[in-house]
């Protein structure tokens, strides 16, 4: 059991209107340059292990990368360290750019 939830665009925009999630884009600073959802913050997947004590556990966090497999390493490495709460965008910007969706560069 990996700890964390795959979710799909659909559940990711119900989740962000209700507020209170983190969205965290885990992809390169070049990648994120070329466009990212406008609600998420970058932190590298290489920094999370150092940057995770700088996130609050207890609120619901949900990583994103270009197809998924990145943020899935990254929400597995969160929830096998206490995060309660944490997503895996299925399909990662590039499902939400194919569904349409706003990107900001």
């Amino acid at each position: 059991m990996p700890g964390f939830r795959n979710i799909t665009i659909t559940e990711l925009e119900t989740v962000l209107q209700q507020g209170g999630a983190r969205l965290l884009d885990v992809r390169t600073d070049a990648e994120v340059a070329r466009g990212r959802i406008p609600q998420g913050d970058s932190l590298p997947l290489h920094l999370i292990p150092m940057r995770l004590n700088e996130l609050d556990k207890t609120r619901p966090t949900v990583f994103y990368c270009q197809m998924g497999g990145r943020s899935a390493q990254a929400a597995a490495f969160a929830a096998a360290n206490g995060f309660s709460d944490v997503y895996n965008l299925q399909g990662g910007i590039a499902a939400w750019m194919q569904a349409g969706l706003p990107v900001r560069v």
